[in-house]
């Protein structure tokens, strides 16, 4: 049988091998550029964010691409492998856990709480990594606890550190147009809404624990819960820290003790919270509390520089916010005082001191140690 196809000119044949040379080039030249940009030499050209320099203190606001980050240290970036945990697997399904009960956690029961329901949904289920309450249940493990026992405190962290998102992009705040990935809430909802679904949503965090920690969970330990989310919101937690935070945006002379206490007391209360309360939940002895309490100061701390990092050296459809806004506001930030390094070898240093808390623990302990890697190893 002949097939036409292949009763070809030399001359089509020759121009086909053209062709085909020609795109194994193209190949190489894709693959040779994609092996510098992986390894720092270059940068994406595209880029339109700040540019720092890796000279420790300085930096410039600049058109010529994002600064790629670098990996943390052995310690920090192997920790999932030494610990024998698949986290990536433990994220996903108890990611996938934590937004089934945040879905179920909200509903409109009659048409006068439609739009408020729907506002407080909106923000609640826009997406995010769910770290504080997968911090909660996993020291809730860790000491002998279930997921169904603290998955109420769970949802209730997630709560107010959504409640704290939507406040903290308001016109009078932060004053953003973008939170993952998506419109913030007072831009969709208008800022009256906004500020209603953010006090709606923390008001349901104490209630939902209440309501819908098992009974088998001693009373005792769920009243302490609600004192500890109480405590993370108050003038010795997120207010008290975004205060100081606003504060310092463009003050001359913030040292780098004013910068430990707003973060320990803005992005840090509500971390410390998460674990005390899975802790608490699980029927830690006050030790124990104690323990992870030091743990998730450090974490709490390493996540902020983590972010601050971040901030400079990804973009913003990485980010699902605005990329550069540091900057572009004149905070004060880990990059601002130490230089990116500097920050870098913060964050590592904190991550070391989050594990070394955990030794109490052992074993035990290994979903913890690699959150702390995974904290200061994230790319958003």
């Amino acid at each position: 049988m002949e097939y036409p196809a292949l009763r070809r000119s030399p001359r089509a044949l020759l121009r086909d091998f053209a062709v085909f040379v020609g795109i194994l080039f193209l190949l190489a030249a894709v693959i040779h550029y994609d092996t510098k940009v992986q390894s720092g030499v270059v940068q994406p050209s595209s880029a339109k964010f700040a540019s720092f320099s890796r000279q420790k203190g300085s930096f410039a606001l600049g058109a010529k691409g994002l600064i790629k980050p670098t990996r943390c240290d052995a310690q920090v970036s192997s920790m999932a492998v030494e610990t024998g945990i698949d986290l990536k697997e433990y994220l996903t399904s108890k990611k996938q856990n934590v937004d089934l009960a945040l879905d179920a956690s909200i509903q409109s029961n009659c048409k006068e709480t439609d739009k408020i329901c729907e506002a407080m949904r909106y923000s609640l289920l826009a997406g995010g990594k769910r770290i504080r309450p997968i911090l909660t249940i996993a020291a809730c493990e860790m000491v002998g606890g279930t997921e169904q026992d603290c998955m109420a405190a769970a949802i209730a962290t997630e709560m107010i550190h959504t409640m704290s998102l939507i406040h903290d992009d308001l016109p009078s705040m932060d004053n953003d147009d973008l939170r993952r990935g998506m419109p913030t809430s007072h831009v969709k909802y208008g800022e009256d809404v906004a500020i209603l679904a953010g006090d709606a949503l923390l008001s349901e965090s104490f209630a939902h624990v209440a309501k819908q920690t098992p009974k088998s969970v001693p009373a005792d330990r769920i009243v302490e819960v609600i004192r500890i989310l109480g405590d993370s919101v108050g003038p010795v937690g997120l207010a008290g820290g975004q205060i100081m935070d606003l504060e310092c945006e463009g003050k001359q002379g913030v040292k780098q003790e004013d910068l430990v206490w707003i973060h320990r007391h803005k992005t840090g209360a509500l971390l410390r919270a998460a674990v005390a309360s899975g802790a608490t939940i699980g029927g830690a002895s006050d030790s124990e509390v104690d323990a992870c309490i030091k743990y998730a100061e450090s974490i709490g701390l390493a996540f902020q520089v983590a972010d601050d990092i971040l901030d400079v050296t990804q973009s913003a459809e990485v980010l699902g916010k605005t990329a550069g806004k540091d900057e572009a506001t004149d905070k004060t930030t880990y990059v601002k005082l130490l230089g990116l390094e500097g920050a870098r070898a913060e964050a590592q240093r904190l991550a070391g001191e989050a594990i070394k808390a955990l030794e109490p623990f052992g074993e035990k302990a290994g979903t913890l140690k690699a959150l702390a890697g995974y904290i200061v190893n994230r790319n958003q």
